[in-house]
């Protein structure tokens, strides 16, 4: 059996951690997106403020398999 998959590009941003944007945003995706197979991080980066680190960003792509 063949299957056919998506992928989309998602931004998730967290103030913890990279681990942590990469989490939410696979989580928010799941509740959107049936049949996530897989993702990859494409893009990080730190948004820094006065010297510190204040946020972590992720650009994720998104696999998911279309459904019949």
């Amino acid at each position: 059996m063949s299957s056919v998959a998506r992928i989309t590009t998602i931004s998730s941003r967290s103030e913890t951690s990279f681990d942590d944007a990469i989490t939410s945003g696979i989580a928010r995706a799941a509740e959107t997106l049936r049949g996530i197979s897989g993702a990859w991080v494409k893009d990080q980066k730190v948004e820094i403020t006065d010297g510190a680190i204040v946020g972590y960003q992720v650009l994720l792509e998104v696999t998911f398999v279309l459904e019949d």
